[in-house]
């Protein structure tokens, strides 16, 4: 029987698959999934949030298995807001490092250090023929890779390739939270974000509740 850790970034990321397990602290839960106890960690935005979620998940002993979840951005028109797909190699765009993932089947993702542009969403695809890009699956990859662990990625799209949205990254804060108040304060007058914004929270609320389904079953399928 398999300890299995999820590492996402935001709580609603995890929200659909939390619903019902036991909080333990802030963005902590624990609950199971069909045989196997499971802990689920809202870290934070970027690598260095999801490397200190990791070694969090890892203090709580036996550990055999870590998943990156969440949401991540479409490099392609063929991947569509709210899907969920399961990648089967993460790259890490800064170093060039490449994971790949026991799940069997899957796309490539690309993980970068900010929030990725529309053009340099392009040039993404192009380089790595990648379809879609998050900011940690590959912090949990490498963990995953250097203490011998069971690596599965599980992502819910929640923006297309042309979507223009604002630059996030300067609103994350080093402890890799979104810095709300200035963020909303920067949006309220730039009234050509606002429909964008909208679809993406839609899309993310999709995006997560077929993630959950993804999880489950692919895990229940892989493990």
């Amino acid at each position: 029987m398999s300890r299995i850790a999820i590492i996402a970034a935001l709580p609603g990321e995890l929200a659909p698959l939390v619903r019902g397990w036991e909080k333990r602290e802030r963005n902590v839960w624990a609950g199971r999934l069909g045989e196997h106890a499971c802990i689920a960690i809202a870290g934070g935005i970027g690598q260095e949030a999801a490397t200190r979620a990791c070694e969090l998940a890892l203090r709580e002993g036996d550990v055999r298995v870590l998943v990156s979840a969440g949401w991540a951005g479409s490099l392609s028109c063929g991947m569509k807001p709210r899907q969920a797909v399961a990648a089967y190699e993460v790259i890490d765009a800064g170093t060039g490092e490449r994971f790949v993932a026991d799940y069997p089947e899957g796309y490539k993702l690309v993980t970068l250090d900010h929030v990725a542009g529309v053009e340099e969403k392009r040039q993404l695809a192009a380089e790595h023929q990648a379809v879609m890009v998050d900011m940690e699956a590959a912090a949990v990859a490498r963990v995953a890779q250097a203490r011998n662990l069971s690596f599965y990625c599980f992502k819910g799209i929640s923006d297309g390739s042309n979507d223009v949205l604002p630059d996030f990254s300067r609103f994350i804060g080093q402890d890799g939270q979104m810095r709300m108040a200035p963020f909303l304060a920067y949006v309220a007058f730039r009234p050509r974000y606002w429909a964008a914004l909208k679809r993406l929270g839609e899309n993310s609320k999709g995006a997560a509740s077929l993630l959950e389904s993804l999880i489950t079953e692919g895990l229940k399928r892989a493990l």
